[in-house]
């Protein structure tokens, strides 16, 4: 499998879980917000702010593919990255607020992890198709 597949098919996968997620704050948020490893989540009106977690999900997913149909794979491998420091705020967020420490490193700091290397992989795949592609030199240059 070339790296270029590799990439794409870690971006798609990535897109998809965090389309997933983003939908379901934005859909059933009470049944959702358990599993991300707090031990206290806001009721009434406050529940809104669960929407904001889905939306942000949700549009983070998006940019994922508008990239990967853009054909901005170099843009996307530095957007990955730092997409990546979502989970890893999610994982010093739930430590931080006496949540799970499994759900911490276990969801969130895997994501993270797993993020950053589609980001590492696709900024691999630029690096090499400028190795593979020749330099071009200016006509009538004589030295």
């Amino acid at each position: 499998m070339t790296t270029s597949r590799i990439a794409t098919a870690l971006s798609l996968i990535g897109a998809a879980f965090i389309l997933y997620i983003g939908l379901s704050y934005l859909l059933t948020p009470e049944t959702t917000a358990p599993s991300f490893g707090l031990p206290a989540w806001p009721d009434g009106d406050a529940v809104a702010f669960l929407n904001l977690k889905g939306v942000r999900d949700t549009v983070l997913g998006l940019l994922i593919l508008v990239l990967l149909a853009a054909k901005q794979r170099y843009a996307l491998g530095i957007a990955t990255l730092v997409i990546a420091l979502v989970p890893v705020g999610d994982m010093l967020t739930v430590l931080s607020w006496n949540g799970s420490p499994a759900a911490a490193f276990g969801i969130h700091g895997l994501t993270a992890a797993l993020v950053f290397l589609t980001g590492g992989v696709l900024l691999r795949e630029h690096q090499l198709a400028t190795k593979a592609t020749p330099q071009r030199t200016a006509v009538g240059a004589d030295a």
